[in-house]
């Protein structure tokens, strides 16, 4: 049996064995606590890495397929503004160039690059090349200078979508023509232009400055901007001033009751509702009961500040609460009403919170899809809004329709709207955060 040593007792070196063993077992706790926090840290880092590696995959992807977007192929084509077709009464009105057969002016000048070409189906795949957006380059350069009819220019048009997505490499020639939208005879006719140097790469202004469109190559994101930037502008002038008014009356002037820590839970319950729920509500509401029109701006506003409402609130509410008492007291003490006080002291050095808070209640708006589904602001726009009541679509829906389209340049034109709403949504939580960082009081 061992010998049983107690406190005091000197060991053979002179010092305690209990002492000893005390140190032990404290050291021994000790480098168990240093190693549990080595590896709580170690979790952390690999957390955030991994996070960090999924969002760089992310803008990787999305760049990678959306890059291309950016840029469009054109051709260069010497096209004779024909008399006869554009103007035949000489008269020059508007109505009369802007309906011409603009078309048959694309035709000639792109069959005189290929004189060999007779067949009648063969023609059919070489005017296929180029996109029904040519005639509109036309249209737009007579109607701004009408003195170019019966002379001969040099214009840029673009090339077909498919043309288009193989001269960037997404279609392969190596592939089986079978298996590909570019025919064996329309890949060597591009390659003949590409000899002749009559093909070009430019910047695709189309893609900021049209609207939707049933051809890649013709589709914008303007109309879709318009409509976000009028969506916006209505979810702003609804949930602001409520919000700040929810907030003020509940922290400064409620009485607290039973009813009021109900309307708190339940402005918190909001917050956390599916979106979906809220257009489910702008529905019923807003359309069947209200009858606004359909697919408008207006009533996407409407939804998205219900929606909104509870985030503004809440942070309104905590960035009032951070004002310290001292700052009332000193105010009531020198006679300042209530109001007054929380007009010309309290509000204003909450305010930068209050901002913050919108900026994030907004960008969290402008990223939304599923109740502006349920709106109707899923139809097929071409045409630019020009106020709230106008039929319009927004970002997030726009990149849904073009997500869901067959044609490869519809997959490109998708990534390059969500680096454009990316951008936004990036600019918006960094307004936020310069916000806070600037006027923001430590007390």
């Amino acid at each position: 049996m061992s010998e049983v040593v107690q406190v005091g007792t000197p060991s053979a070196a002179g010092r305690p064995v209990a002492v000893r063993d005390t140190k032990a077992l404290v050291a021994k706790s000790l480098k168990r606590r240093y190693a549990a926090e080595r590896r709580f840290r170690l979790y952390g880092v690999a957390a955030i890495a991994f996070a960090g590696f999924c969002v760089a995959v992310l803008f990787v992807t999305i760049f990678s397929n959306g890059y291309t977007a950016f840029w469009q192929t054109n051709i260069r084509l010497d096209v004779t503004l024909y008399p006869q077709d554009i103007d035949p009464q000489g008269d020059r009105s508007p109505k009369a160039l802007s309906t011409a057969n603009y078309q048959k002016l694309i035709k000639q000048a792109f069959g005189d690059l290929f004189p060999d070409v007779q067949n009648r189906r063969e023609k059919r795949k070489l005017f296929d090349m180029i996109s029904p957006g040519a005639t509109f380059v036309i249209r737009d350069m007579v109607l701004k200078d009408p003195g170019l009819i019966g002379k001969r220019v040099q214009i840029s048009v673009p090339l077909s979508d498919d043309i288009d997505q193989f001269a960037k490499g997404f279609i392969k020639a190596e592939t089986p023509e079978s298996e590909r939208r570019v025919k064996d005879a329309q890949i060597d006719w591009f390659q003949r232009l590409k000899d002749r140097d009559l093909v070009v790469t430019e910047f695709n202004s189309t893609f900021f400055t049209a609207g939707d469109s049933r051809e890649p190559e013709l589709a914008g994101i303007l109309g879709a901007i318009m409509g976000s930037v009028f969506t916006m502008i209505v979810t702003l002038a609804i949930s602001f001033p409520l919000a700040v008014g929810a907030s003020i009356y509940l922290e400064e002037f409620a009485p607290k009751n039973k009813w009021t820590q109900l309307i708190e839970v339940n402005i918190n319950n909001l917050a956390a509702v599916p979106s979906i729920v809220f257009g489910l509500l702008g529905l019923a509401v807003f359309l069947n009961f209200f009858n606004l029109p359909r697919s408008a701006p207006l009533v996407g506003g409407m939804v998205l500040a219900l929606m909104t409402l509870p985030t503004i609130i809440i942070a309104a509410r905590a960035a009032l609460k951070a004002v310290p008492p001292s700052i009332r007291e000193a105010a009531l003490g020198m006679g300042a009403s209530p109001v007054q006080v929380v007009f010309h002291h309290v509000l204003p050095l909450s305010m930068p919170g209050i901002l913050t808070g919108t900026i994030i209640g907004m960008a969290q708006a402008l990223g939304e899809t599923a109740p502006l589904l349920m709106i109707g602001m899923v139809a097929f726009i071409v045409d630019i809004p020009g106020s709230p009541v106008d039929p319009a679509t927004v970002m997030p829906v726009q990149i849904y329709l073009w997500s869901d389209s067959p044609e490869r340049a519809f997959v490109e034109r998708t990534s390059a709207a969500i680096m454009v709403l990316l951008c936004f949504l990036i600019v918006m939580n960094a307004l936020a955060v310069v916000l806070r960082k600037k006027f923001e009081r430590r007390w």
